[in-house]
């Protein structure tokens, strides 16, 4: 390996330090107390450093919301294209969204709890490029196949699909947060919630 590839990879070695320790600080202490100081200190590195990399605790943030929203865009992509059957493929959707939570509730709480406005305003959510927009718009398509397939009754796109995202997040944050109660097994939980929740909009 030259040392132009040895810089950098060792450059990004160290963004994914920054990126994971700042997700699990973001975890720890909640957007209003993260700072990039108490970030440098929990690398031990200086925050002129960190500023080499990111402009400040809203651009970490926004990267690590965008990975998520990456991983979510790939595998829905990939549903999509391997699944024939419309209804499956947004049942499997649904039911990989929920088990992502429950694998990575780290990455589920960076993304969805610690700033409601990470991505600004709905006109800016919905003009600007970026990863979150990209598997929505996925999702919906997803969707929308099924509507056109006659798999679930015609309705407001945008309707059906923001529910069909949103409804399995009571579950998701219930199970994450409420410990002690004597919950069912998870992927039984998530698997009754998706197929009660798509019954209820077939034709």
């Amino acid at each position: 390996m030259g040392a132009k590839e040895k810089r950098n990879r060792n450059k990004e070695e160290f963004r994914r330090e920054i990126l994971n320790s700042a997700r699990d600080l973001f975890i720890d202490v909640g957007y209003e107390k993260f700072s990039m100081r108490r970030l440098a200190e929990k690398i031990n590195y200086s925050p002129t450093t960190i500023y080499l990399y990111f402009k400040g605790k809203d651009d970490l943030l926004l990267a690590i919301c965008e990975e998520v929203a990456e991983q979510f865009l790939t595998k829905l992509s990939h549903i999509r294209s391997v699944q024939s059957n419309p209804y499956e493929a947004l049942r499997h959707t649904m039911l990989y969204l929920v088990e992502f939570a429950f694998d990575n509730p780290n990455h589920y709480k960076v993304f969805f709890l610690t700033r409601p406005d990470v991505y600004g305003t709905h006109e800016e959510f919905m003009n600007r490029e970026s990863m979150a927009r990209n598997s929505y718009f996925e999702f919906r398509k997803i969707v929308q196949v099924c509507i056109g397939a006659g798999k679930l009754r015609p309705m407001d796109i945008d309707v059906l699909t923001q529910v069909l995202a949103t409804a399995p997040h009571g579950l998701i944050t219930m199970t994450l947060y409420q410990n002690s109660f004597p919950w069912i097994d998870r992927k039984v939980l998530a698997t009754t919630l998706v197929d009660g929740l798509l019954r209820g909009f077939q034709q």
